[in-house]
């Protein structure tokens, strides 16, 4: 099916306009690439008028955009600002720039130029046809940016020389092209600019210099849930209920998008994040001021990857790293491996996207890619769309990638055509790539890449599939589907299984659902969400689903009334192509109505169940299921009452919406009985690949991406009705239970305060494998007795009102006591209890987790946290990070750790450190009731990334670790208590 072989060898500093993609006459909002700017009339724009919100609507980066005025002309009239940005271009003028002889201009084929860019081709260096894509873009970015300060010309020379290098981990500077955000991590980076810029006042220094340098795109995203389903109002009342629970914090980001420069806020009820990016936001290249470049972000979100499938290079990282690229630091990282993923064959009839994701993610899982690239290539390429390509890309989380990236070829200029981009943007973002050998053309020979480590797959060879019941790459075929099942409910509790006694697998319980007879069982579907950036950006595997509810409806199939059905795009495209198609209705008939426009159930925002539904399972221990198109189907997050939860395509959602159960074999067993009595099966309902790519190719519109994004720009009433004030420093409400001051720089001084070990700390929790970001720091619901519960109904807030941890990250006091709530925490001090508590060692106790955090630190006693492998897998979640650090927690001792979780550990000061191979908690003897001393020399100078590290217990035992420092700037950053503090006061010296 596959073959992976080994390799034989191994930004702009200031945007000066808001780019876009569509013609200037479509919209009020100016994303022009290719228009040079109009002189302004006057520089009289003043500072104030320039924030003031009264004379229009926007969520822009702090600008007015119907003045006739150029950004530039406007940023000017803020002299402080400008004055060290002018210094900063100053360093990266042409005249001084260490590659200024390879700035190339880059001809208009009717006469003139579209600009000047840094050719690789002019290098005349033959290592560059070998580098993977992926790398060229890391080198072009080096060159660019290189000052011989924060890019030197030893970086360029590191990458050019990947083949050679990548091996030896060496670190290399990166500065992405942009920063993109969604509301969860939004609202608390937006906090920690607000108050880093009290600190810089504290501090003396200029509290404008917390200004993004980069363009900062914000989508608000994650807040809607599905409390209305099944109904043609859903989306109004979806709506309405989420500014009632949230209008404290889209306040809080519509003063952000005054208050900071460079910065856009999408407002609610646009879409999702990821496929905004991908329709809208993208650009591929940049043209500033008559520099070209390729377009890069990186996002707070670990979905950031769907944009490598547009030819975009990006991932996700910790938002606190995040606000330094914002501030204009460099991304330290080390200089990725390539794997080269070669792709051959065709699809079979009826193969999703969506199952070759799935299929994918497990090869490799299998493979081992964390921390490295993946890169498709080879004859297959030409027979997947781009949205399929993204929908592989959006998944290099789940199989452990930085980035899962596909390199720009004619595939993508057809889908920037198809999303309204315009014909003269197109042929300059194919000129520039041509030009700088960044564009496959499978039409033309080229020289053969170097990659790190090769895998093959055919894609003939993909099987309708789904994945769970609890991790993502646990990839079950349909046709093994049912046998699968019983031997989950068969094994014992863990990430296949649940331990349910023999006797009882087949009991059925009745109840009355609103007065009609329903009935439950192990596996009975509750929840079927088409759900999820990863499948509804796609129109293959959308219009699939309607077609499957079409066929089901024409046979007298309806879909039971107690499964909670919904349907949540990605954007407002979605809806107008299944509007177009004539198939929305069918859709509706079978309870699939659209509830909103953002994550919902992917996310755990899926609402409440019934109470009829809820009270059986609960009361029954039912093991539930959940069907979602969904990328994450970690336990406990997309419903606490759905112990089973598999990810679909969503055509599959249908399927098994429709048959009520995932104990089925749809080969054999009917899914229903249709109106003329008979039976209907699988292959009845289930649409040909060729049905569906006529839907498509009748249905999908270049205008409807047009008037989609023309109309987002406007916002909607309840977000232009907002009032926010036009101040620069933030007014903090110490009654507000949404957004607050925290505490990170309190006292804070121009010194840093040094590395430091610890000493007799108690251990905190004892994790084995597979710890998410989700049972660290839980997005979802307020648990009615948890430490936040308490919190919040001390301070007057009803349990109605709760919402969600995701939506009180702006709260430092909600998110520590939310810190390791996850009601299916498995912590080994409880010996086999599962809840978020864990035990007090000194007094025996067992407390909640902040509890217990509460009395170590009230003593002065240090804490760490033991853990097995992939430790913090899951989303990009920073509070994962700096919830441990509120708490206490000086050091994770963990087998390993997921990427981005390890680099927001580092970030907010805590010490990452690794067993040895072979070695972990258990293997040593370790119980988690000793106390623990780290030997770390408190002279950063004496540490140096990746050094063996020795840990001496009261027991008397002593182990050897790894510090999993990876790089010069990460010890820097721990040298001054975490990035943040490193940030401020490198900014405050300049």
């Amino acid at each position: 099916m596959y073959i992976a072989t080994a390799s034989s060898s191994a930004s702009a500093l200031l945007r000066a306009s808001r780019a876009r993609f569509f013609s200037s006459s479509t919209s009020t909002l100016s994303r022009t690439f290719l228009a040079a700017p109009p002189k302004p009339s006057s520089h009289s724009f003043t500072a104030q008028r320039l924030l003031s919100s009264s004379a229009a609507t926007r969520w822009s980066h702090g600008v007015h955009w119907r003045a006739p005025y150029t950004l530039r002309s406007q940023i000017r009239a803020i002299a402080p600002v400008l004055e060290r940005v002018q210094r900063r271009i100053a360093t990266m003028a042409p005249e001084s720039h260490p590659f200024k002889e390879h700035l190339t201009a880059l001809p208009k084929p009717g006469g003139g130029e579209y600009g000047k860019f840094y050719s690789l081709t002019s290098l005349k260096d033959p290592r560059i046809d070998k580098l993977p894509y992926s790398i060229r873009i890391l080198l072009e970015s080096a060159i660019r940016n290189c000052d011989n300060f924060q890019v030197k010309k030893e970086d360029v020379e590191k990458i050019l020389d990947w083949e050679n290098t990548a091996p030896k981990l060496v670190e290399i500077p990166f500065k992405p092209a942009r920063v993109l955000l969604q509301d969860f991590t939004g609202v608390p980076a937006v906090v920690d600019l607000a108050v880093m810029r009290d600190a810089m006042n504290n501090l003396g220094s200029d509290s404008n210099k917390i200004n993004p340098l980069v363009p900062v795109d914000l989508v608000v995203d994650h807040s809607v849930q599905v409390d209305v389903a099944r109904s043609e109002n859903a989306v109004q009342a979806n709506m309405e209920l989420e500014f009632q629970r949230n209008r404290e914090r889209f306040a809080f980001l519509k003063w952000g998008s005054t208050a900071f420069q460079n910065m856009l806020v999408v407002p609610p009820g646009s879409g999702i994040v990821h496929q905004v990016n991908l329709e809208y936001l993208g650009r591929v290249v940049f043209n500033t001021n008559g520099l070209l470049y390729p377009d890069s972000v990186v996002g707070t979100d670990s979905h950031t990857t769907m944009i490598d499938g547009l030819g975009v290079a990006g991932w996700g990282v910790g938002g606190i790293e995040a606000e330094a690229t914002m501030l204009g630091q460099p991304m330290s990282m080390v200089l990725p491996g390539v794997v080269g993923f070669k792709l051959s064959g065709k699809l079979n009839n009826g193969v999703t996207a969506t199952d070759l994701v799935l299929t994918v993610t497990q090869i490799l899982r299998k493979h081992g890619v964390v921390g490295k690239f993946v890169e498709f290539y080879g004859g297959g390429m030409g027979e997947l769309s781009l949205a399929d390509r993204a929908t592989i890309a959006n998944m290099s989380p789940e199989y452990g990638a930085t980035m899962g990236f596909f390199p720009v070829d004619h595939v993508t200029l057809q889908y920037l055509k198809l999303t309204g981009r315009s014909d003269e943007t197109v042929a300059m973002i194919e000129g520039y790539l041509r030009a700088n050998k960044l564009f496959v053309d499978y039409n033309e020979p080229e020289s053969e890449r170097v990659y790190s480590s090769y895998l093959e797959l055919d894609l003939s060879q993909v099987e309708p599939c789904i994945s769970g019941p609890k991790r993502p790459h646990d990839r079950v075929t349909l046709k093994d589907m049912k046998a699968d099942w019983h031997a989950c409910l068969d094994n014992k509790v863990g990430f296949k299984g649940f331990a349910i006694p023999k006797e009882v697998q087949d009991k059925e319980v009745k109840f009355s659902f609103h007065g009609q007879p329903a009935e439950l069982k192990h596996g009975s579907v509750v929840i079927a969400a088409i759900t999820s950036c990863t499948n509804t950006s796609n129109p293959s595997v959308m219009l699939g689903a309607a077609l499957v509810a079409k066929k089901a409806c024409e046979l007298g199939l309806r879909v039971k009334p107690w499964v909670k059905t919904s349907l949540a795009p990605g954007s407002g495209v979605v809806t107008k192509y299944l509007i177009q198609s004539g198939l929305q209705k069918y859709l509706n008939e079978q309870g699939f109505n659209i509830v909103g426009y953002g994550c919902t159930t992917c996310i755990g925002n899926s609402g409440d169940l019934d109470e009829s539904v809820a009270s059986v399972i609960a009361d029954n221990d039912i093991v539930a299921a959940a069907v979602l198109s969904g990328n994450r189907n970690f336990e406990g997050r997309v419903h606490p009452l759905t112990r089973a939860n598999y990810l679909a395509s969503p055509p599959l959602v249908v399927a098994y919406a429709l048959a009520g159960t995932v104990d089925i074999d749809f080969d054999k067993e009917p899914i229903g009985t249709g109106k003329d009595g008979k039976s209907v099966y699988f292959r009845d309902i289930w649409p040909s690949s060729e049905e569906i790519a006529q839907v498509v190719q009748s249905s999908v519109l270049p205008e409807m991406f047009r008037s989609t994004y023309e109309s987002i720009t406007k916002g909607n009433p309840m977000w232009n009705q907002l009032s926010v004030p036009e101040t620069k420093l933030y007014s903090w409400d110490p009654n507000s239970t949404y957004i607050h001051e925290p505490p990170y720089f309190k006292g804070m001084t121009m010194d840093p305060p040094g590395a430091h070990g610890v000493k007799d700390a108690y251990c905190l929790l004892n994790f084995g494998d597979s710890i998410t970001t989700d049972h660290i720091s839980p997005a979802g619901s307020i648990h009615k007795d948890s430490p936040a519960a308490k919190y919040l109904l001390e301070r007057g807030v009803d349990r109605k009102d709760f919402n969600s941890y995701g939506s009180r990250r702006g709260n430092d006091e909600v998110m520590a006591r939310g810190t390791f709530a996850n009601i299916r925490l498995v912590n080994k001090l409880l010996n086999g209890e599962v809840g978020p508590k864990t035990v007090h060692i000194p007094s025996g106790e067992k407390l909640s987790v902040f509890d217990a955090a509460t009395k170590y630190k009230s003593a002065g006693q240090d804490t760490i946290v033991l853990a097995g492998a992939e430790y913090g897998s899951g989303s990009s979640r920073d509070w994962a990070a700096k919830g441990p650090m509120l708490l206490g927690v000086k050091a994770v001792i963990a087998k390993s750790f997921e990427r981005i979780h390890r680099s927001n550990l580092v970030g907010m000061g805590i010490i990452p450190l690794c067993f040895k191979a072979g070695e972990d908690a258990d293997t040593l003897g370790l119980t988690g009731h000793e106390r623990y001393t780290i030997d770390l020399p408190s002279n950063i100078s004496e540490i140096k990334p990746g050094q063996d590290v020795t840990v001496t217990t009261d027991s008397g035992k002593s182990f050897v670790c790894t510090a999993r420092f990876d790089t010069e700037v990460e010890l820097a950053y721990f040298n001054h208590g975490g990035i943040l503090p490193y940030v401020i006061r490198n900014l405050s010296k300049q």
